[in-house]
């Protein structure tokens, strides 16, 4: 083997180490410092990353980084390579059990370790995903079909309509439910979308992802593709949703309105909360708990509404203070058809941009408003300032949040160029993205370290 190879990754000081006390990646070893000692086994190194730490995959499952300086001994106790390769298996048929479909698009729940630079790649294929869980076979029969290998910041209006498309060919072959693996960063965009392009569904259709990925001890991937399993199998929810961790432990998962959903922290598995609502459901492996009972009910035909036209010329502006005209003036010249602009407390932006809104307007271009704040609606009545908008034609969007306005409003300039069928179609609930009112016990946020939601959270934290 070459030099390249045993030593895979490392150079400079890592290196002089590595080959000093004769450790090899994937080596098995014992490994002291100045700080302690250290047991695991020796990872090949990123080729972009420095060239001053050994890493070390501890018998937790954990990584961490050894400063190759502060290394004072290395014992080799054997050699275990890993290559990180999830064998597919054949799904086992039952002919008492439903059908699902499991499509994948990419993301973390179908995801391998790349050693050449360290990063988590789209690799697994849905069949892989039952070689890693084989409790999905006691729920249903599964077949999968890998529509994209794509990470969710690459899922745009190409993949919405293919995805559409797909679930619109299972659903007329009679499918029981509908699964779809998905990135977490922009699962909550293509559940908007798809919630339009997708209406009376029979069958549940269910988006699930991982935060975590498989290679990973604390991975969220094998509980979230059960419950999204469970419920397309078994539940009686007929709508596009979201299937996700609901606490930080593996008590059960919360199933999230399409249009209602949004990811809320970068790295925590429970990361999806419903917004200016509560869940439709709690999943367990279990059982399937409804939280309300306004959702769509599962029927026993075939029919279902395939409308996947979209315009791509929409673009979403985040308002910020001191902003300047030529960002709404660039978007115009550039052809945009449509602005969804998030604004602040009700709905309200600077008097500098008015006259790029007019311009707007004049050229017949829909302009929505959302909040920032995602909780609550705007309210351009209250102040002169938004009634100064609302003149400049600038339209309150009630309380959808800004990534659904920017895919309805992509999604109803494809139905049409009418802009009062526009904004009939943009202000009339279609699928939950627009609610009468916000329940009281949905927006429950406990500011941590007040002694009285401290000592709240201590009777409950496991």
């Amino acid at each position: 083997m070459s030099e390249a190879n045993l030593f895979k990754g490392y150079k400079g000081p890592a290196l002089d180490v590595l080959k000093n006390f004769q450790a090899q990646v994937w080596s098995d070893a014992k490994i002291s410092t100045a700080k302690g000692q250290y047991t695991g086994i020796i990872l090949p190194r990123s080729e972009t990353e420095d060239p001053l730490h050994i890493v070390l995959k501890l018998r937790s499952g954990y990584n961490i980084g050894i400063l190759a300086s502060s290394v004072t001994a290395i014992e080799i106790q054997g050699r275990k390579e890993a290559h990180y390769k999830i064998p597919e298996k054949e799904f086992p048929y039952d002919p008492k059990k439903p059908r699902v479909k499991l499509f994948g698009t990419g993301g973390t729940i179908a995801s391998r370790l790349d050693y050449r630079t360290g990063a988590v790649i789209p690799a697994f294929s849905p069949g892989e995903l039952y070689g890693s869980v084989p409790e999905l076979a006691d729920i249903c029969n599964i077949e999968t079909e890998k529509l994209y290998g794509v990470f969710s910041e690459n899922m745009g209006p190409e993949q919405w309509t293919g995805t559409a498309e797909a679930i619109g060919r299972e659903i007329a072959k009679g499918v029981t439910g509908i699964v779809i693996g998905h990135g977490t960063d922009t699962m909550h965009h293509t559940a908007a979308i798809l919630s339009f392009m997708v209406q009376n569904s029979p069958v549940p259709i269910v988006m699930v992802g991982s935060q975590r990925s498989s290679d990973r001890p604390s991975s969220d991937a094998a509980l979230n593709l059960m419950h999204s399993v469970k419920t397309a199998a078994e539940s009686d929810i007929a709508e596009v949703m979201v299937c996700m961790f609901g606490p930080t432990s593996d008590t059960y998962g919360l199933l999230h309105r399409g249009t209602r959903v949004r990811k809320m922290h970068s790295s925590y598995r429970s990361t999806f909360r419903t917004i200016g609502d509560i869940p439709i459901a709690m999943v367990s492996r279990d059982k399937i708990t409804p939280l309300r009972r306004d959702y769509k009910r599962r029927r026993e035909d075939k029919n279902v509404i395939i409308n996947t036209a979209f315009e791509e010329k929409v673009s979403i502006v985040y308002y910020y203070p001191n902003m300047k005209p030529d960002i709404i003036d660039s978007l115009i010249d550039n052809g945009y058809r449509g602005i969804v602009i998030a604004g602040t407390g009700l709905g309200h932006v600077n008097k500098p941009l008015y006259p790029a809104l007019k311009r707007a307007k004049d050229k017949k271009i829909v302009v929505y408003m959302t909040v920032q704040t995602l909780w609550g609606y705007v309210q351009m009545y209250v102040y002169d300032t938004g009634r100064d908008m609302m003149e400049l034609g600038v339209v309150p969007a009630a309380n959808m949040l800004p990534e659904v306005a920017y895919v309805k409003l992509g999604w109803a300039l494809g139905q049409t160029s009418d802009l009062d069928e526009i904004h009939k179609i943009m202000l009339t609930p279609i699928a939950g993205e627009i609610t009468e009112r916000e329940p009281s016990n949905g927006y429950l946020i406990l500011q941590g370290g007040i002694p009285e939601v401290e000592e709240f959270i201590s009777k409950f934290r496991k």
